[in-house]
C-alpha cells in the first residue's frame, strides 16, 4: 500500500512558515509608520496617505533584488545584511525623484524555508527600511522544492514613496556650469559581483575567509558591506539648498546611470581624482587586470549617489553633506554636449 502523501512529504513544510511569521512580527512591526492600518498576515496592506501633508501628491515606485551578492551571503553563511541591499536598491532609485519613502514590500523565495535563516535576512529588511524611515507592511514567503539549491534563497524588493508634484526632482532644470556632487558608496554595493565572483573564486581560487591586507579585513567581509541607503543625505539637503537632479549609481557606473537624468544638450564632465576610491576597486582592476573601461561601467568606483546643484549653493550643499555624516565631493560639473560622460 502506498504511504499517505502529505504537503510536508512533498517538501512543503506549513507550520515551519507559521513559525517564521511568528518570528519576525516583532521585527515588522519596529518599522510600522502611523499611517500603516493593516498588521501581519492580512491579504493586502493598507496604507493611508497623509493628504494634508501634500498638494498634489505623486506616487513613486520601484523594484529591485540584490542579485549574485547572494552567493557571498550563502558562502558566508551569514543573512542579516542583504535585507538593508534589498531595500537600499529600492528606495535609492525611487529616491532620484525627491520621493519620501513610504512603504516596501519583499518576496523571498527557496526550497526550504529554514525560518531562523530567514528571520536573520529580514532582519536586515527592517534595519534598511528603519534607515529609510519606511514602513515594512507586506511580503511573501515561497517555499518551493526542487527549484532552489539547498540553503539558497532568492529576494525581491518592493518600495513605494511619494512626493509633492511640484518639487518632483527630475532633471529638467539642469544646465551648463552647474556642479556635480557624489557622496561615497560603503563599497561594491551590490553590483558587479559576478565579474566579483569569477575572478576571486573561480580564476583565483581565494577562500571567503581570506585577510586581505589591502583591504584590512577579510574578503568575505569586505564583499558582504551592505549598499548605503541615501535617504537622509537628501533630507538633510532638501529644505536648504535645490537639488536639480540625483542620479542612483548602480550597474552601468556613473556613465550608465549618470546621463539618465539630463535634458538635451548637456553632458557630465568629471575628475577622476577628485573622491579617494575604497582599496576593493584597485585591489580588483590589479588582480584582474579589468580594463580601466570596464571597471567604470561594472562599479560605483567609490560613488554611490551624485546630486547636482547649482554653483553658488554647491560649498552649502557639501557642508550639509559632511556633517550629517555622508562623505561627499565636488566630482565634476555640467558643460554642454550630447548627454554622455567624459573623464578629465
Amino acid at each position: 500500500m502506498r504511504n499517505e502523501l502529505t504537503y510536508k512529504r512533498a517538501g512543503v513544510d506549513i507550520d515551519e512558515g507559521d513559525r517564521f511569521v511568528n518570528l519576525i512580527s516583532p521585527l515588522v512591526r519596529r518599522t510600522f509608520r502611523h499611517e500603516v492600518m493593516t498588521d501581519i498576515g492580512s491579504f493586502g496592506a493598507l496604507f493611508k496617505l497623509d493628504i494634508n501633508k501634500y498638494r498634489e501628491p505623486v506616487l513613486v515606485s520601484g523594484t529591485d533584488g540584490v542579485g549574485t551578492k547572494l552567493k557571498i551571503a550563502f558562502m558566508m553563511d551569514r543573512h542579516n545584511t542583504v535585507g538593508i541591499d534589498l531595500v537600499a536598491m529600492c528606495v535609492n532609485d525611487i529616491l532620484t525623484s525627491g520621493a519620501e519613502p513610504l512603504f516596501f514590500l519583499d518576496y523571498l523565495a527557496t526550497g526550504k524555508l529554514r525560518p531562523e535563516k530567514a528571520a536573520e535576512v529580514i532582519e536586515g529588511i527592517v534595519e534598511g527600511c528603519r534607515d529609510a524611515g519606511c514602513a515594512l507592511i507586506g511580503g511573501e514567503t515561497a517555499e518551493m522544492p526542487g527549484f532552489y539549491p539547498e540553503g539558497e534563497y532568492d529576494l525581491s524588493g518592493f518600495a513605494v514613496g511619494v512626493v509633492d508634484k511640484e518639487k518632483i526632482i527630475s532633471g529638467s532644470d539642469i544646465k551648463e556650469g552647474d556642479v556635480l556632487i557624489g557622496i561615497a558608496s560603503s563599497g561594491l554595493h551590490s553590483n558587479g559581483y559576478s565579474l566579483v565572483r569569477k575572478l576571486f573564486f573561480d580564476m583565483e581560487k581565494l577562500d571567503i575567509g581570506t585577510y586581505i591586507r589591502e583591504l584590512g579585513t577579510t574578503l568575505g567581509e569586505e564583499l558582504l558591506k551592505p549598499t548605503r541607503i541615501y535617504v537622509k543625505a537628501f533630507n538633510a539637503l532638501k529644505d536648504k539648498v535645490k537639488v536639480r537632479g540625483m542620479a542612483h549609481i548602480t550597474g552601468g557606473g556613473i556613465p550608465g546611470n549618470l546621463p539618465r537624468i539630463f535634458p538635451e544638450g548637456v553632458c557630465a564632465s568629471i575628475n577622476k581624482n577628485s573622491w579617494p576610491a575604497p582599496p576593493i576597486f584597485n585591489f580588483i582592476k590589479d588582480m584582474g587586470n579589468v580594463p580601466d573601461d570596464d571597471m567604470k561601467r561594472t562599479f560605483n568606483m567609490g560613488i554611490g549617489y551624485i546630486l547636482i546643484v547649482s554653483m553658488d549653493v554647491s560649498q552649502d550643499a557639501i557642508s550639509i553633506l559632511n556633517k550629517s555624516g555622508f562623505n561627499s565631493y565636488i566630482i565634476g560639473n555640467i558643460e554642454k554636449g550630447g548627454r554622455g560622460v567624459r573623464y578629465v
